[in-house]
């Protein structure tokens, strides 16, 4: 797995992750000074950079407005913790509350993770036809670390510039 550093503004901002490699590259073009350093490290025949895992550009870059973080797969299971919405078991694919057949949507509020027995079991039925209950509603996911780490977890040096240990995508 590739290591990945987070990329702040000058105001010490946020604004997405990328691998280290490209991190150390921002370094040694000047467009960015380490703040946190990992155990890596880069050689040349003439640079030694430490592998950083927190860079922070020198010019301020406006972020434009951002819409809806996308559904994906990997991030309803991030989001349901990779458990069953429905048993509480490891879940292995995922689940329209109400069927597409009977008019449900491909939304965060109707898509769960759900394990390969209750999917089976669920059907093209809804809850109420069998009785189940959601413990919690799907909702979509918010927040300044869902939309910059998406399904990623934190790496524990990046949680000081997020303000809270939140969950990816809770």
């Amino acid at each position: 797995m590739v290591a990945s550093a987070l990329v702040l503004n000058t105001t010490y901002e946020p604004l997405c992750v990328v691998p280290q490699r490209r991190a150390a590259v921002l370094i040694l073009t000047d467009k960015a000074v380490p703040v946190c350093q990992g155990g890596g490290l880069f050689r040349s025949e003439k640079v030694r950079l430490l592998a950083p895992t927190v860079v922070r550009l020198t010019r301020f870059v406006r972020v434009p407005y951002r819409g809806a973080i996308a559904l994906t797969r990997r991030g309803v299971f991030t989001r349901d913790s990779g458990r069953c919405a429905y048993c509480g078991a490891a879940a292995t694919t995922i689940d329209h509350v109400i069927p597409r057949s009977r008019g449900g949507s491909h939304a965060w509020e109707n898509v769960v993770a759900a394990c390969t027995k209750c999917n089976h079991r669920k059907a093209d039925r809804t809850l109420g036809e069998l009785g189940w209950r959601l413990p919690r509603q799907p909702k979509a996911p918010v927040g300044l670390t869902a939309r910059i780490l998406g399904h990623r977890s934190p790496e524990p040096g990046w949680l000081d510039w997020f303000g809270s240990p939140e969950p990816a995508l809770a």
